[in-house]
């Protein structure tokens, strides 16, 4: 049973619906998987970031149709140290005003979109943060950049289903 669950897991992944991230997050253990492990769940990251300890924190965004990004750091040993799903309050109250799009990028992951306004000159990022349901609309974290790609604000909206 259980390989016919990885099998399945794969094979959602392989076309990319995140699907068995629940799973998957659940069988990797901090301090005890391994790198290889966690790519053979999660595949080859979208994006890494080296930390000055010498960790490496892997990327896993699911947007822009998931309401997920995994941010999965592995230390130098090559062991697992902490997994995070990083689309939360505690990680949107840390976008300050003046930051860059690489500083948000490494708190929040990949945008679900990129929007520029030209008529206020300032470029919008949106991330899913809410799928919604049949009562519910799905709801967007934003944040909006200058000119000069700083962060000038943040906000959430609702979008109306079609």
């Amino acid at each position: 049973m259980k390989k016919l669950l990885s099998l399945l897991c794969a094979l959602f992944a392989a076309i990319g619906l995140p699907g068995c991230d629940y799973l998957n997050v659940r069988e990797l253990k901090p301090g005890v998987s391994t790198a290889a492990e966690v790519r053979e769940r999660f595949g080859p990251p979208q994006m890494e970031w080296l930390n000055t300890d010498g960790s490496v924190t892997w990327e896993y965004s699911r947007q822009p149709e998931g309401a997920e990004c995994y941010m999965i750091t592995v230390g130098p040993d090559n062991i697992l140290r902490q997994v995070d799903q990083v689309l939360n309050e505690t990680q949107f109250a840390r976008v300050q005003t003046g930051m860059s799009g690489d500083e948000v990028r490494r708190l929040l992951g990949r945008p679900a979109a990129r929007q520029f306004f030209q008529l206020k000159r300032e470029t919008v990022w949106e991330w899913l943060i809410e799928r919604g349901s049949t009562i519910v609309d799905p709801t967007y974290f934003t944040v909006s950049f200058d000119e000069q790609g700083r962060v000038s604000g943040t906000g959430r909206y609702n979008k109306p289903k079609p």
